[in-house]
């Protein structure tokens, strides 16, 4: 079953988005540390829609849905800000001195390493869909 709500693409909806996506991970079973991961997951996601699809507050809306899988979680996330290509985002520097580094890139590596998948689907010309997928990890 799918249960999707839509926000706002302002920060103030963050809160409401991780609330949201914390509760649909705690009925599907996922430990403290899975949802602290999923949470900062969509959270950066997020945050990266409006920032960078969208370039500022108030200016479009964020969908999430949640599937429940056999063996985990789905997050579709979409909106209709500018397109975005994560392939076109530099692997980031995590060697150099902080100082020295590009801001971005982290986003997308932050959410390759905290959920299983993360894939971009761009069949719909329309909007931006980012899917991403929790695995239940009873040993973590």
């Amino acid at each position: 079953m799918t249960v999707t709500e839509t926000y706002p693409g302002e920060f103030s909806s963050l809160a409401s988005i991780s609330d949201f996506v914390v509760e649909q991970a705690e009925k599907i079973g996922f430990d403290p540390k899975q949802i602290y991961a999923i949470q900062t997951a969509v959270d950066e996601a997020c945050s990266n829609i409006i920032d960078h699809a969208y370039g500022g507050e108030n200016l479009g809306y964020i969908e999430i849905s949640v599937d429940r899988l056999e063996n985990g979680m789905r997050i579709v996330i979409v909106d209709d800000g500018k397109p975005f290509d994560p392939d076109e985002v530099p692997i980031p520097d995590m060697i150099s001195p902080l100082e020295e580094r590009r801001e971005r890139g982290l986003g997308v590596f932050f959410m390759r390493k905290l959920m299983d998948e993360v894939c971009y689907d761009f069949s719909n010309p329309n909007h931006n869909v980012l899917v991403m997928i929790k695995r239940l990890n009873f040993a973590s």
